[in-house]
């Protein structure tokens, strides 16, 4: 569980009020430090929700995208290229995963160097196990109004893009 502040005041306002005084607008910080605050909240939360099952939320992650492919198996660069996560976190994820019986790691038949990961059936039903908790917790969004929540992933959305998330969206279309 995240450890509450507790303060009597809000940290994150208070210096937007000192930076507004020494270095000029304070919105943009403000927000950016407020997304890196939720971000530890919700990991959290999430690590809180999925230890049970004996995941993290990098954990979880995979086995979900390997839910959702055709297969039930990806390439381990395809892995880490949809979750946006560098190749030595893949491996780390995948070998702990394969430890626990949750994925079988195997030879990628079409490229000689390269791995693919499946998720077996103890993988899928933990999966089934973890999202409901995930979800019963409300993927930790349970403060913020369900009509909002729209909003909010296009207000984050808009950064994602602007970094180049999605080819020919972002600085990769400048």
């Amino acid at each position: 569980m995240v450890r509450p502040l507790g303060l009597p005041f809000d940290p994150i306002e208070r210096a937007g009020a000192s930076w507004e005084q020494r270095f000029g607008p304070a919105a943009t910080m403000r927000a950016a430090t407020s997304v890196f605050r939720v971000q530890q909240i919700l990991l959290a939360r999430f690590d809180e929700a999925l230890r049970p099952h004996g995941l993290t939320f990098a954990r979880y992650e995979v086995l979900v995208l390997l839910t959702f492919s055709r297969t039930g198996e990806l390439p381990l660069k395809v892995i880490g290229s949809r979750l946006m996560v560098h190749p030595t976190s893949v491996t780390n994820a995948i070998d702990r995963l394969a430890a626990a019986g949750y994925v079988d790691r195997r030879p990628n038949p079409t490229d000689g160097r390269g791995v693919l990961a499946g998720i077996t059936d103890r993988g899928r039903a933990v999966v089934e196990a973890a999202t409901a908790a995930l979800t019963a917790l409300d993927f930790g969004l349970g403060d913020v109004p369900e009509d909002e929540l729209d909003t909010l992933f296009d207000v984050l959305k808009r950064v994602r893009l602007g970094a180049g998330d999605v080819a020919g969206v972002g600085t990769a279309a400048r």
